[in-house]
């Protein structure tokens, strides 16, 4: 079998950022890496979980709803992937993410979509990871900018 993209960027090198990892037509897949790939740690489940469901409705809920393709974990638990339209420019996406970041850290009150008739697992949550996870790539996003989205050979 071939392959895959993601598999060819050598994660010992990988920093937290925000990176653009491919281009599929019109659909942008932007790697939301919050910590170093192989490191020792890495995101908790229940963080992760909180943190899922605050970005996507944060995401989905701006200005650019209508070009937010998918929000979600990495199965390696280092980040997220966030899928959107080719209409949305790199100085957009880091906009968004960061406003994003600022939402989550801030947050208080009800986890949306953290119900048992909404969620699958809707025990399994931490508003306390989640805050800290995204208070943390605040400050690493503070002076991100677009030449700084290219991973490194």
């Amino acid at each position: 079998m071939k392959r895959i993209e993601s598999f060819c960027v050598n994660h010992d090198r990988l920093t937290p950022g925000l990176y653009l990892s491919r281009v599929d037509g019109d659909a942008v897949t932007y790697d939301l890496r919050m910590v170093v790939p192989n490191a020792g740690t890495y995101l908790d489940n229940d963080g992760i979980h909180t943190f899922e469901h605050l970005f996507a409705t944060y995401a989905r809920n701006s200005e650019y709803s209508d070009r937010v393709i998918y929000v979600g974990p990495m199965g390696c638990r280092t980040g997220f992937y966030l899928v959107v339209r080719d209409s949305i420019s790199k100085e957009e996406v880091i906009s968004l993410v960061r406003r994003t970041m600022d939402f989550i850290a801030a947050y208080e009150g009800e986890i949306p979509g953290a119900t048992r008739i909404e969620c699958g697992n809707y025990r399994e949550h931490s508003l306390e990871k989640a805050r800290a996870y995204a208070a943390s790539m605040a400050g690493v996003l503070r002076d991100w900018t677009p030449d700084k989205m290219a991973y490194l050979p």
